[in-house]
């Protein structure tokens, strides 16, 4: 049975838990594998903080099943997923400064060069492009970065422009903690819970915003 390697451990633990990655399982090659959806709760609520273009944001996710995924990001961009019948999506996108919402489908995402998966959405993972490899961390965790809300299991993914460090939560089917190649957090969620999530949640009032069809605007092109 593997060793759950939560940041909750100290210094010591998290030496043979990385010891216990490096005996137990030979490297995986497969982010499908490792990284997947299967399983996952019904429904889920997370807590994210993480930095993007040299800011710190906070973001708050709730998933439903497979029908829907719902992100709203420092509180002004508000971001709503909602499967279709052919395994798309279509995406509303809502920003409360500008006072605008926008919808676009998955397939005119991918023709403007956008290659967001729903998998990225809900899990903040995005496949990888490309050559990489994927294998347990063999290393010892650092000690000092900051504490996840449930045990995770570490791994090492190598790719083109850069690697990271991922600590995943096979039951919630998320990554609590990802730290750059130099061990610095980048993303880390720091609260979840499990309980259900009424329709209204994913219902979004753009009374007084300014409507853009995307869709329309790029098969006009």
């Amino acid at each position: 049975m593997p060793v759950p390697c939560g940041n909750r451990i100290g210094a010591a633990a998290a030496v043979v838990c990385a010891a216990a990655g490096m005996i137990g399982a030979a490297p995986t090659t497969s982010f499908d594998t490792v990284f997947t959806a299967a399983g996952e709760p019904p429904f889920l609520h997370a807590v994210v903080l993480f930095a993007a273009g040299g800011s710190p944001h906070r973001m708050e996710l709730w998933r439903d099943h497979e029908r829907r995924i719902l992100r709203t990001t420092d509180a002004r961009i508000t971001t709503l997923a909602t499967h279709t019948r052919d395994a798309g999506y279509d995406l509303v996108v809502l920003d409360r400064n500008r006072r605008t919402s926008t919808r676009i489908s998955r397939d005119n995402l991918y023709r403007m060069g956008s290659f967001t998966d729903w998998f990225d959405l809900g899990h903040g993972l995005r496949h990888p492009h490309g050559n990489y490899r994927l294998t347990p961390t063999a290393s010892a965790v650092p000690a000092t970065l900051p504490a996840t809300p449930a045990p995770c299991r570490w791994y090492d993914l190598d790719q083109p422009g850069g690697g990271a460090h991922i600590c995943w939560d096979a039951r919630d089917r998320l990554p609590l903690l990802i730290a750059t190649a130099a061990w610095v957090p980048a993303w880390r969620i720091v609260a979840i819970d499990h309980a259900a999530i009424g329709t209204g949640r994913f219902v979004l009032d753009d009374r007084g915003y300014v409507r853009n069809d995307a869709d329309q605007d790029v098969e006009g092109d």
